[in-house]
Formats: C-alpha cells, sequence, structure tokens
C-alpha cells in the first residue's frame, strides 16, 4: 500500500514543508519502532512520552517523510520534514487519508458521556443488524466489523486502528458504524478526521480526573466531540442532564433532544419495573424491553432517537426495541435455585452505582435486602473511592470493599480510601476482604432467598490487573460459582 505524499497533505494544516511532496509514502506510523524506508512518521507528543525525541531514530531509517510540531535543527537529505502546529491532530487526518476516508463511506454515529456508552452504542448496532443492514461496532466490551470480533484494548482505538477498522468495515460491506467516542480520544484527537453522520450523548458526571485534572476539562473533552460534527449531522442530547445542552452550544448539527421528564423531541417514560425487564412508552407508544432500570431506560430513549435519525424505519424500530438483549455485563442477573439474586454491573463511578442500587431497590422495595461488593481501580482518580463507598453503603443493608484492578496500587491502600468516606453506622455494615473472590463468595453466602447481591465495578472484564500483569478473572464466572455452592 503506497499513497502521494503532496495527496496525504491535502488534508491537513501545514505550517511548513522542507523537503520533496512528489514521492510515494509505504507506510504510516506514530511509533518510531514500526518505522520502515520511505513511510512517514508522525511524532506526537504524548501524556508520557514525546515522539519528537524519536525523529533522530527514524531518520536514520531514511524514512519518507517526518511530521512533526517542533521541527529538527539538522535535515537529514530525502526525509521531507513537514511542520504542524498539532501532530496529534495532523495524525488523525492522515490516518483517514490513508486508508481512503472510510468514515464518509459510512454512516457514523459516535457516542460520549460518563455512562451508557456502550449500551447504546451496541444496541445501535445490534438494532441495524435486525434491520437486515451490516454494521460495525467499535465499544469498550468489544470491535465487529460486521459479525467478526476484533479484540479491544481501548474504548476508542488510536488512529491509525480506528481507521483500519472502518476500512475494513466498508470492505466487509458494513453500511453503518457506531462507536464510543471517549474523553480520552478527543484531547488526544484521535477521532480527527472522521466523518461522523451523528452524535449522542448521555450523561456527564465525575470520571478521569486522573487524566483531565478537573471536571470542567473533561466536560470539554465531551463537548469537542460535538464541537466537530458536521452541519447535515443529527447530535442527540439528554435534555434532563444539566450538561445536555452546554454539549452542543456550539454545534453546527442539527440538535435533538431525548428525557424521561419534559417535553422532548424523543420521550421516554417507565410504566413497570421487575428485575428481568420493563414497561415503557416512547414517544407514546407502549413496549416491552428487555432491560431494567431508569438508566437503561435512558439507554433505550437515545437508541430509539438515534435509530430513526440516523433513517431507520420508526414502526419497525418500536418492534425491534423489544427484541435488543442487555449488553454482557450491563445489569447483567443471576438468580439461585433457592431465590438469591446477584447483579454483575460494570458501575465503576459514584453516580453509576447510585442509578444500578437505586434501581434495585425500586424492584425490592423498602423492606428487602441489598448487599453491595464493590472496590476501585489503581492509579485513577483517588477522589471518587470514598465517594463510591458512600453511595454504595447508603444504599445497601451490606456492603463489602473489595480489589477491583489495583494495577500498580497496593489494594488495602485503595480499600482504606474507600473506607474513609464512611461513617461509624455504615463502617459497622462494611467488611474489607481484599481478594474478590472471596468478597464475592462471602457476599452470596451472606444472602438469603429474595436478597439481591450487586458486584459492581468489573462488568464484563475478564481479567483483573495486579501489579501490571493481568490475571484471568470474570465476576460473572465468580458469581454464578458461588451461587452454585448454595445449592
Amino acid at each position: 500500500m503506497t499513497s502521494k505524499l503532496s495527496t496525504l497533505l491535502k488534508d491537513i494544516d501545514v505550517i511548513e514543508v522542507i523537503g520533496e511532496t512528489d514521492k510515494n509514502i509505504t507506510a504510516l506510523e506514530s511509533d518510531s519502532r514500526k518505522v520502515e524506508k520511505d513511510g512517514m512518521f508522525v511524532a506526537v507528543k504524548g501524556v508520557t512520552n514525546d515522539g519528537h525525541k524519536y525523529i533522530p531514530v527514524v531518520a536514520s531509517v531514511h524514512v519518507g517523510a517526518i511530521v512533526c510540531e517542533d521541527m529538527p535543527a539538522t535535515f537529514e537529505k530525502g526525509i521531507t520534514y513537514i511542520h504542524v502546529a498539532d501532530s496529534a491532530e495532523a495524525l488523525g487526518k492522515l490516518a483517514s487519508a490513508w486508508y481512503g476516508h472510510p468514515s464518509s463511506k459510512l454512516k457514523l454515529v459516535g457516542v460520549t458521556g460518563t455512562n451508557g456508552k456502550t449500551t447504546t452504542a451496541t444496541l445501535l448496532y445490534e438494532m441495524a443488524k435486525l434491520e437486515g443492514f451490516k454494521a460495525g461496532l467499535l465499544s469498550t466490551v468489544c470491535n465487529y466489523v460486521a459479525d467478526r470480533a476484533v479484540p479491544t484494548t481501548h474504548t476508542t482505538p488510536d488512529p491509525l486502528t480506528l481507521n483500519e477498522l472502518l476500512a475494513e468495515m466498508v470492505d466487509e460491506g458494513c453500511e453503518y458504524a457506531f462507536m464510543e467516542v471517549s474523553s480520552h480520544s478527543t484531547a488526544q484527537k484521535r477521532v480527527a478526521g472522521l466523518r461522523f453522520t451523528g452524535g449522542i450523548f448521555t450523561n456527564l458526571t465525575r470520571d478521569h480526573l486522573d487524566y483531565h485534572g478537573t471536571v470542567e476539562n473533561y466536560m470539554n473533552a465531551k463537548k469537542a466531540f460535538f464541537d466537530m460534527l458536521p452541519s447535515d449531522a443529527f447530535a442527540l442530547v439528554n435534555a434532563d442532564d444539566k450538561c445536555g445542552m452546554y454539549m452542543v452550544q456550539n454545534t453546527k448539527a442539527k440538535v435533538y433532544t431525548y428525557s424521561l421528564r419534559s417535553d422532548a423531541d424523543f420521550r421516554g417514560k417507565v410504566l413497570e419495573t421487575r428485575l428481568d425487564g420493563t414497561l415503557m412508552l416512547l414517544n407514546g407508544r407502549e413496549v416491552e424491553v428487555q432491560f431494567t432500570g431508569r438508566f437503561n431506560a435512558y439507554n433505550l430513549t437515545d437508541v430509539y432517537g438515534a435509530s430513526i435519525l440516523t433513517g431507520f424505519d420508526p414502526e419497525e424500530v418500536l418492534v425491534n426495541m423489544s427484541r435488543l438483549v442487555p449488553v454482557a455485563g450491563r445489569f447483567q442477573p443471576f438468580i439461585s435455585k433457592d431465590g438469591v439474586a446477584a447483579i454483575v454491573d460494570y458501575a465503576h463511578t459514584p453516580d453509576a452505582l447510585i442509578n444500578v442500587l437505586d434501581t434495585i431497590r425500586e424492584i425490592v422495595g423498602a423492606d428487602g435486602e441489598i448487599i453491595t461488593v464493590v472496590g476501585a481501580g489503581g492509579n485513577r482518580d483517588h477522589g471518587k473511592r470514598p465517594m463510591m463507598a458512600q453511595e454504595a453503603a447508603c444504599r445497601s443493608d451490606f456492603l463489602y470493599l473489595t480489589s477491583d484492578n489495583p494495577r500498580n496500587e497496593v489494594p488495602e491502600d485503595i480499600i482504606a480510601d474507600m473506607r474513609a468516606g464512611l461513617n461509624r453506622d455504615e463502617l459497622e455494615r462494611t467488611e474489607c476482604i481484599t481478594d474478590r473472590r472471596e468478597a464475592i463468595r462471602q457476599a452470596v453466602k451472606r444472602a438469603k432467598p429474595g436478597t439481591v447481591v450487586l458486584v459492581a465495578g468489573k462488568g464484563h472484564e475478564t481479567y483483573q490487573e495486579v501489579n501490571g500483569i493481568r490475571h484471568h478473572f470474570d465476576d460473572r464466572e465468580e458469581v454464578k460459582s458461588a451461587l452454585e455452592e448454595r445449592i
């Protein structure tokens, strides 16, 4: 695969070019370890590393071109140096051009927000298939090129991987693609150069402050996605979230709203909630769905609205809403033969815990018992740890604090941070068990028929990361095993 350098440069804002542009480029890379002769290297300033310091190394390989924000002091003969203001943005646009602008050949819809991204994007992908179309999915759980699964490592892949996957979707005959757009990806310009048919905003609560620093920075990273939407795109936002209309105040896209509380373009209403489903109204039409909880009602309302805005037949969409099934690890129920229910959910923020526990309380009633097992991730926002514990404790009858993915932190230190959010009464109803498997086992053992045990934080994940090493661990497997021990 080759491309003319002059053609690639048409898509980026260039400050200065030193060298020849009438040459073929054989590869595009931002990883200095992968560069090859006559390829192009884009020097990106990352969070922990700066690609500019590798320019002398890649120059020695005799690459065809180097894109950078800071021009080197000396220039190697035969290499073309391209000076840009933002090399991360340039990489996104170059990646799109390299793979033939695949996003412009798809109806691409992006989903951003703190909670609900995975569920919304996945259900839109499933809706497209129910409507009879080939589609692609880029999500936290798994990427799909039509029906082919592609393992995922990031919520939003790097620009080269992202455009390669989109190009594969085009080659596979997909007409639609749905993707989660993380705040990291907009801040790092991973989606630069993509053309979106539409964007969806779910909600915004505290998350990723270890990276963004402040809630305002985090909010503006989300908003940047809507700022980039073209005028012929749609922007569907949650009118019930206080940040909803802020997200679209500078967008060129046509704005639509969805709500469970007030008038909106797409209005949802919960009529009846059970552990295995919900009876809803969607724009005044009654529909039975296989999802539980108010938070899922929001997800389903935005899926309903986005499906129609994407071009699917409204009547068919309404019928297919009842055929959609929950995403793995998102309010996924397991029930023992003696009537103990366990819910595995990805909730890993204070707000997500509130949503899930309030839903469970609505189902079991004031006299029902809830036992929660929860931890917090290592090397992430320390400030949310006591908040998560406090929200879990005040909504549960008993609480187990345990490990999540401690990464490179001491698990007991993370648990201590969580305990700091509890008062004396809450501490008396709390037990700390570092071993997550044992914590789940003890929670299920403690439960009596009619109790609901929530195991929160990891959801679909099949690993636990300790000291930088991922060990196999699946909350769903552990819950099933613990429930079977009751027989």
